[in-house]
């Protein structure tokens, strides 16, 4: 019973769950974008190069634009996935300090949802299903 009820709403789900992991991503770069200067003293903080902030600001946003839409999401979904692993490290690795313990365990769990997306794929309601249902019937009809 309950799988039949998942099922039936399997689509709106997946669109739903890809909005919610976007969203984050995507905030998170306007952000960057809006607090650019301090940003950069904050990377900078810890080594890296301020430099390194237009590619972090692409990835959020433009990747996660590519998972909300569900196109080329496997792709879009590791990148995002690196990306989040290197900032729990670079970012949130010192778990003397409870705040930085939960950011890190955050962005694993966020990378758990994105690594589903990379080992599955999306269901109907993206372009990658449209693409592919397209693809098929482009090659049903040559048959």
């Amino acid at each position: 019973m309950i799988n039949k009820i998942i099922n039936r709403f399997a689509n709106p789900l997946d669109l739903l769950g890809r909005l919610l992991v976007a969203y984050v991503f995507v905030g998170a770069g306007f952000a960057k974008i809006g607090g650019y200067d301090h940003t950069v003293a904050f990377m900078e903080s810890v080594g890296l190069s301020g430099v390194l902030l237009p590619l972090v600001i692409l990835t959020e946003i433009g990747g996660g634009i590519l998972l909300a839409l569900g196109y080329q999401t496997r792709l879009a979904a590791i990148a995002i996935a690196g990306f989040s692993i290197l900032a729990a490290i670079f970012f949130h690795a010192d778990w003397s300090v409870e705040a930085n313990r939960f950011s890190f365990l955050r962005n694993l769990a966020i990378m758990g949802a994105l690594l589903s997306y990379v080992s599955a794929g999306v269901r109907g309601w993206s372009i990658d299903a449209w693409l592919e249902k397209k693809n098929l019937d482009k090659r049903d009809s040559t048959e």
